[in-house]
Parts: structure tokens; C-alpha cells; sequence
């Protein structure tokens, strides 16, 4: 949908846009594909790649904290193993309210609470292309739950955003930035703890996996200790080819150029305008 309202900008004209309106498939498939980058917990790998052909089917991370032990489930559409017994209705309350429909509640590592800014259309839109992927049989180890969940939800992103929203181009960076879960790792303290009130967009988090040790970089607006002397163009080269100001190339939660470069110029500019208006923290 946001194609259709970046060639049609403003109200939404049927008559003179309707050859240009994608298919739920299709704009779940950008979202997916582009923004929410579900490959990178639900995708198994394979030789340090991801394994397409048995995509969705499953990751090979596990997240083992004291309050939970989880894994990548499998959301293929698998009968057994997957979510093919699942209704369309089970999946959306899934990514609304990370409930499963046994009526467990997931472990925050699958990022839920981001999902809930997601407009009605994009919803459907994410759960028909998650149902049109292949099923594969892979039967993925059962989550432990070792204490109560904590969930921290985010502020102006709470319920659905509306089609009407995505004209401005702050707020749809914004609701491109939260579906993406920018913020689960740039406003988490080094406690490991986020917090969306005193830390937002601070950064300084470390993450460590095969790619190392890394830690959340400070995307405030700060002009010494964020990025308010990095220019657009940096922004975008960090996004979509996963190259930061300094010429580095970029690792491990950070490296979503994958993604993030099928992003069209309209939604990566939007996120640019979005993120200079964080207020500057050191």
C-alpha cells in the first residue's frame, strides 16, 4: 500500500490509481522481504548464510536469558511442525498481542510489541504472504519460560497507524522504523534493559554472536555523540549498503543491508526524515 500512496500522494483516488494498488502478497512480501527482516530469527543457516530453501522454517540463533530460552520458530505453513493449523486470525494475534493460540504468550524476543503500529491493511498483508511460503518440516525445540515476561511497550506506536498517517513523511518513517524494531537495540541500556523514556536512541547496548561483539550506536540527533553531523547520504549508505561513516562495514544486528536495500528511495528517505527528529541525548 505505501507504493500505491508514494505515486499517488494524498488522498487515496481509486479511479485513478487502482492499476497501481499491490495484492496482499505483494505488499507482504515488501514488508517481510524489505523492512521486518523475519529471515534474520526465522530463516536457518547454512555455511553462515541464510538457508532459502528452507526458509521460515525455523533459525539456527538461540536466545538463552534467565527468564526464557527460545529459538526462531518455524512459520511455515508445515501442518506439525509449523503454522498451518494456525487461522489467519491466530497469526494476527500473534503479531498484535504475541499470543499463541494455545494461549501462551511469546517471549519478547519476538518483537510484538513493534507490530501493534501495523495499519489493518498491512497486517493482512504480512499474514497472507507469511501463509503463502512453502511448508517445511523442521520441528524446533519447545520454548522454556523461566520467569514472568517482561514487555515493554512503544510510546506512540501502541495501536494501529492509519493509511492516512503515511502521507507525512515523519510519521511513516516512523511506523517504517518501528516495524523494522530499530529501537529494540538503540534505546536498550547496557543493562540490557529498554528504556523508551530516558534512553531513546542512546544506544550502547553490546550484542555478541558469531559476528562478535558489537554495541548499539547512539542515532539521537546529539551532534558529537549521535548522528547530528552525518549527512543523509551516510545515513542511507549505512541502511541500504551497511557501511557506516567511518568506511567500516557494519556487523551483526546492524548488517541488515540485505533487507533494507530492497527498501524503495520514498521509504528510506522517510526514515531519514524520521530519525533527525529524535532529540539529541548523550
Amino acid at each position: 500500500m505505501f507504493k500505491f500512496m508514494t505515486i499517488c500522494s494524498g488522498t487515496l483516488v481509486a479511479a485513478t490509481c487502482a492499476g497501481l494498488a499491490e495484492s496482499p502478497v505483494e505488499r507482504g512480501k515488501y514488508l517481510v522481504d524489505a523492512v521486518m527482516a523475519c529471515d534474520g530469527c526465522h530463516t536457518p543457516l547454512l555455511g553462515g548464510n541464510l538457508n532459502m530453501e528452507r526458509r521460515f522454517s525455523g533459525g539456527s540463533f538461540v536466545w538463552d536469558t534467565p527468564a526464557y530460552t527460545v529459538r526462531g520458530a518455524n512459520i511455515t505453513p508445515d501442518g506439525e511442525t509449523g503454522i498451518g493449523a494456525w487461522s489467519a486470525d491466530d497469526l494476527k494475534r500473534l503479531l498484535r498481542e504475541g499470543v499463541r493460540p494455545s494461549g501462551v504468550k511469546v517471549a519478547p524476543q519476538m518483537p510484538f510489541v513493534f507490530y501493534q503500529i501495523l495499519t489493518p491493511g498491512d497486517l493482512d498483508a504480512v499474514v497472507a504472504y507469511v501463509r503463502s511460503a512453502a511448508p517445511v518440516r523442521n520441528q524446533v525445540p519447545v520454548a522454556v519460560y523461566k520467569a514472568e515476561m517482561q514487555y515493554h511497550p512503544i510510546p506512540n506506536a501502541e495501536t494501529p497507524f492509519t493509511d492516512e498517517m503515511m502521507s507525512d513523511p515523519v510519521k511513516r518513517g516512523f511506523y517504517l522504523s518501528t516495524i523494522a524494531h530499530c529501537m529494540e537495540c538503540h534505546s536498550r541500556r547496557p543493562d540490557g534493559v529498554q528504556d523508551y523514556k530516558n534512553w531513546y536512541g542512546k544506544g550502547g547496548a553490546e550484542f555478541t554472536g558469531p559476528f562478535g561483539k558489537v554495541y548499539a550506536s547512539n542515532i539521537s540527533s546529539h551532534p558529537a555523540k549521535g548522528i547530528g553531523a552525518v549527512t543523509d547520504e551516510q545515513i542511507k549508505r549505512v541502511l541500504t549498503q551497511g557501511i557506516g561513516r567511518d568506511g567500516r562495514v557494519l556487523k551483526g544486528p546492524m548488517a541488515r543491508q540485505t533487507w533494507f536495500a530492497k527498501m524503495t528511495d520514498a521509504d528510506i528517505n522517510a526514515i531519514v526524515a524520521w530519525v533527525r527528529t529524535i532529540p539529541p541525548i548523550e
